[in-house]
């Protein structure tokens, strides 16, 4: 087996469609029969919509959430300290901001599981043991829950995305760092007909009583988010007559006897990033690899980054057109990445919080002043996310304006389709310059696409920006390299095949796992 998932989540799906689309195995190993029923994460960006899209499953994620605004802060008196409405318009063609129900989103990235050629999806396998042999693959040993029986499976590649308590984690002996944030919250979820007639954005209130949050997920889908006090629990909580109380201030004229409470639970936020990502052909993605305070909505969007970063990789080391040397860049791109938007949810999450009285006058008077210097503004908006850190496969230049590590955008081409589905899992060379037969064939034969920018387009706008002409885009959306001198450019596009592995779907006449 090329490769064994442990854990069905989002981000352990969304990597096995990913590898599937590459040709590439996988057996899935979740502990739990079924998706987990309960809300969790309500937001994505308009960066994890491309990744959505390119999962097949964009237009019905847009069928079943919701564009938000853009964030609102307000104090406990409810007055708007300032307002910050996400641009109308995306480079990616997404919504910059959606609102949406966890469980649907996973039933749909299951449901599309089941069209992808090569997966296996094993419930109620339980992992107990990861042992790296000498032969360069692993043994990964499980229990069957229903009957009790242990059983093994051998594969070239793990990746652990089984959560915060990761199994994966432990095997590989990886720890986590603390990033010195922890509080107690109470999340609420609410479903009701009655329309509440709040701007339709998150509104986070600023208190270092009780801070807390605001959102509409969905048609009849509503969640509040408090800090809870010393001495406080969710069993303090747990009837709408209970939670009227803290969510008053935003249900207008509409009567407790219409809302119905789906589920009270307590979270404590925390920060915690692990020291090791990667141990030989093990893996971390998701939450097994880091937590993160949910202020910016960035948990599970972080998950799908880390597959999206990946799995190419895999997939050109298992067709050996890429080194394994470039399996370390996954963890040298991304947890910098991950490290900055910590640091953002961190800091928004204390400028709702800290500071007593002063801090309350710094919420109500200083903080929405400062916020409109654009330095901050621009770091205070959502969706604002770092580029990738040089590596082996970011090639950055001294410029300023440098294009490499950044998304490239994703503007709807002349076809009539968006720049994605004409990369489609491949290396592209974006180019403002005319490239001679010889140049062209080269690259095709190293399995990557052309794409030229027209003049006035907004591809060619996007490199005349960076004072580039041609730029290389990976597998995953991102600049490996841009510049002006179009040859140099061409002659560092990697070889890439699309398909690697055989994707026989793992059944009656595949190896079965093996009983111990």
């Amino acid at each position: 087996m090329p490769v064994v998932i442990v854990g069905a989540g989002p981000a352990g799906v969304t990597a096995a469609t990913l590898l599937s689309q590459y040709g590439v195995s996988c057996l899935i190993l979740e502990r739990y029969p079924d998706i987990y029923p309960q809300p969790r994460a309500v937001h994505c960006d308009d960066e994890v919509c491309r990744i959505l899209a390119r999962l097949g499953v964009y237009e019905e994620f847009a069928a079943i959430s919701r564009p938000s605004l853009g964030i609102r802060l307000v104090d406990p008196q409810m007055r708007v300290l300032d307002e910050n409405p996400v641009p109308p318009n995306s480079p990616h063609g997404f919504p910059k901001a959606n609102m949406y129900d966890q469980p649907e989103l996973e039933a749909l990235l299951r449901a599309n599981l089941t069209e992808q050629p090569g997966i296996l999806l094993r419930g109620n396998a339980e992992v107990t043991g990861i042992t790296q042999q000498g032969d360069g693959c692993v043994r990964v040993s499980f229990t069957d829950r229903p009957n009790g029986s242990e059983q093994s499976v051998v594969a070239t590649y793990v990746l652990g995305c089984d959560g915060a308590n990761s199994t994966v984690r432990s095997a590989i002996g990886a720890v986590m760092a603390d990033l010195h944030f922890e509080q107690r919250w109470l999340v609420i979820d609410v479903d009701t007909d009655a329309d509440l007639h709040q701007w339709d954005g998150l509104h986070q209130l600023c208190s270092s009583v009780r801070a807390g949050s605001y959102m509409r997920v969905g048609d009849t889908r509503y969640r509040w988010e408090f800090e809870l006090l010393d001495g406080e629990t969710a069993a303090d909580y747990q009837s709408i007559a209970g939670v009227v109380p803290l969510i008053s201030p935003w249900l207008a004229t509409v009567p407790a006897e219409q809302l119905s409470l789906v589920r009270v639970a307590e979270y404590t936020f925390r920060a915690r990033v692990a020291d090791r990502w990667r141990e030989g052909n093990v893996f971390l993605l998701g939450d097994a690899a880091h937590t993160t305070p949910p202020f910016i909505g960035q948990g599970l969007c972080a998950g799908l980054r880390d597959a999206m970063n990946l799995t190419w990789k895999l997939a050109g080391v298992l067709g050996g057109g890429l080194p394994d040397s470039a399996l370390d860049t996954y963890q040298q791109e991304r947890e910098p990445h991950v490290r900055t938007m910590i640091r953002l949810a961190i800091s928004l999450g204390r400028a709702m919080t800290a500071g007593g009285r002063m801090g309350d006058y710094f919420r109500g008077v200083v903080f929405p002043r400062m916020l409109h210097l654009p330095p901050i503004r621009r770091f205070a908006t959502p969706d604002v996310a770092p580029t990738l850190h040089t590596s082996a496969l970011v090639a950055k230049s001294d410029g300023r304006r440098d294009l490499a590590g950044r998304l490239c955008p994703n503007p709807v081409l002349p076809q009539g389709v968006r720049l994605d589905k004409v990369i489609a899992n491949r290396f592209a060379l974006i180019t403002s310059t005319a490239l001679g037969e010889q140049q062209r064939n080269e690259l095709e034969r190293r399995g990557a696409v052309v794409v030229s920018a027209a003049p006035e387009s907004e591809l060619a706008d996007w490199l005349q920006d960076a004072r580039a002409s041609a730029a290389i885009i990976r597998p995953d959306g991102t600049v490996m390299q841009a510049g002006r001198d179009t040859r140099a450019i061409c002659d560092a596009v990697p070889s890439f095949a699309a398909v690697h592995t055989s994707a026989t779907p793992p059944g009656p006449n595949a190896p079965a796992p093996e009983s111990d």
